[in-house]
């Protein structure tokens, strides 16, 4: 099944800016990890670009490549990294004050930390409100503000001698604000921002800010950003790649493993508690109900997909979903996620399956934030436009075209990314049938 026509991809020249709205916790750990991976002195664990490999042709071939050598990926020592924050301190000073990493290796990366310094936010107290900061940007009308992220992105480009830059959000949760009539299409859009709509929060600012000069942007978190129709419209119309919403990390991530696997197995599940302390500023920002709101949409929404009560009205037709998350500032960027799930099997027999997951919540989304970051690039260069369905498997609550069922099982959104990953390259896509080697004709399938 080989493609016809192979996607041209532009080659990866240049320096790349990754901009991070937000530069506390995940992304000064971003930062870090990279810089460290670039002298020498650590691994880039957690990253699928740099140290996934993926095979190509059938089994009998033993044909694999590292993801980076397969597709025209930007080099770690052609990024340059920027961002925005609502304090001025910067990367060093903020990963020092986040305490994920250690002391003697931030002291390494000191010198090229410390020159990473955040540009004035973009930032309303009504949708983010457990914290403050000074360092704000002042403007008459919200399109004001994102004419100045605009010109931000710009000079940053020049500054630095970017040919080309993607954003993705690293910032705080917003209060939940679902869509309105203002989000219905980009000339609604764009007279809200004109008229300060208050149902247009900072992050649309940014996401509307980044599309506008063709910068591909990625959701981290689950606001409501590119989650509406006029910024998706937008995205569209400027040839720019999106994606959201979310990183998939901690307590999601083990859902999207665990769930799939019981129901395959035609296990059926009664109830699901989920429980979570951390105490970063993250959590201090989450322990707000209507940031915690936000949270709770694109935490609830994975189990609902995986477990279609449609289709196993006897197995999932009244699962009890509960989630929480408790600041508790003792524990820090050291996450704890406990879940109880009482499942039952043959006849009815009822059993229970118990997850402790003691994890560190930057530590698995920073090798999330590079992934994106190179990928929406890479994306960008092959003329990609709009949602990016197979980078799913990021996410914890997936956006795409409306209408189409989400997929949440990691397995088969690690599927779609591969199979994406062998059509720019011209190779054939694989779909694990299997019955070749068996003596059943597939017609030229791989498997």
């Amino acid at each position: 099944m080989t493609q016809n026509k192979p996607v041209t991809i532009a080659p990866a020249e240049g320096k790349l800016a990754i901009l991070t709205p937000g530069m506390g916790a995940v992304a000064t750990t971003f930062y870090a990890g990279v810089e460290a991976v670039k002298l020498g002195i650590a691994k880039p664990i957690g990253s699928y670009t740099q140290m996934g490999k993926i095979r190509l042709g059938k089994r009998t071939e033993k044909r694999y490549s590292l993801v980076k050598d397969l597709v025209p990926l930007t080099s770690l020592e052609n990024i340059v990294f920027g961002g925005w924050d609502i304090f001025p301190d910067s990367a060093y000073e903020a990963a020092s004050h986040a305490q994920v990493l250690e002391k003697s290796l931030l002291e390494q990366l000191k010198e090229p930390l410390s020159k990473i310094k955040p540009m004035p936010a973009v930032f309303d107290r009504e949708f983010v409100k457990r914290i403050d900061g000074p360092n704000v940007k002042k403007g008459k009308t919200k399109m004001d503000l994102a004419d100045q992220l605009r010109a931000d992105i710009r000079n940053f480009m020049k500054t630095n001698g970017c040919s080309r830059a993607v954003m993705v959000w690293c910032a705080s949760t917003e209060v939940y604000t679902p869509p309105t009539a203002t989000h219905k299409d980009i000339k609604s859009f764009e007279e809200g921002l004109r008229n300060n709509d208050p149902a247009i929060p900072p992050s649309q600012i940014y996401t509307y800010a980044a599309i506008m000069e063709r910068v591909p942007y990625a959701n981290g978190s689950p606001n409501v950003s590119v989650e509406t129709a006029a910024l998706q419209q937008l995205a569209e119309e400027m040839g720019v790649p999106i994606c959201g919403s979310d990183f998939k990390t901690g307590q999601t991530l083990m859902k999207t493993i665990v769930a799939p696997g019981l129901r395959n197995r035609q296990l059926g599940v009664a109830g699901w508690y989920s429980t979570n302390i951390l105490g970063n500023r993250d959590g201090e920002v989450l322990d707000d109900p209507g940031s915690f709101k936000s949270k709770e949409v694109s935490k609830t929404g994975v189990l609902n997909e995986i477990f279609s009560k449609e289709h196993y009205p006897d197995l999932y037709s009244d699962v009890c979903h509960v989630v929480r998350i408790n600041y508790y500032p003792p524990r820090g960027d050291n996450k704890e996620g406990w879940d109880n799930i009482d499942i039952f099997g043959w006849l009815g027999y009822p059993m229970q399956i118990k997850i402790n997951f003691l994890c560190r919540d930057s530590i698995l989304a920073a090798p999330i934030v590079l992934d994106l970051a190179l990928f929406m690039d890479l994306a960008s260069r092959a003329k990609m436009r709009g949602l990016q369905e197979w980078l799913s498997f990021y996410l914890k609550a997936p956006v795409i075209k409306p209408g189409l069922p989400v997929e949440h099982d990691l397995s088969v959104q690690l599927l779609k990314l591969e199979n994406t990953l062998r059509f720019f390259t011209n190779e054939e896509l694989i779909n694990h049938l299997g019955l070749t080697y068996y003596g059943v004709d597939e017609r030229d399938a791989v498997v």
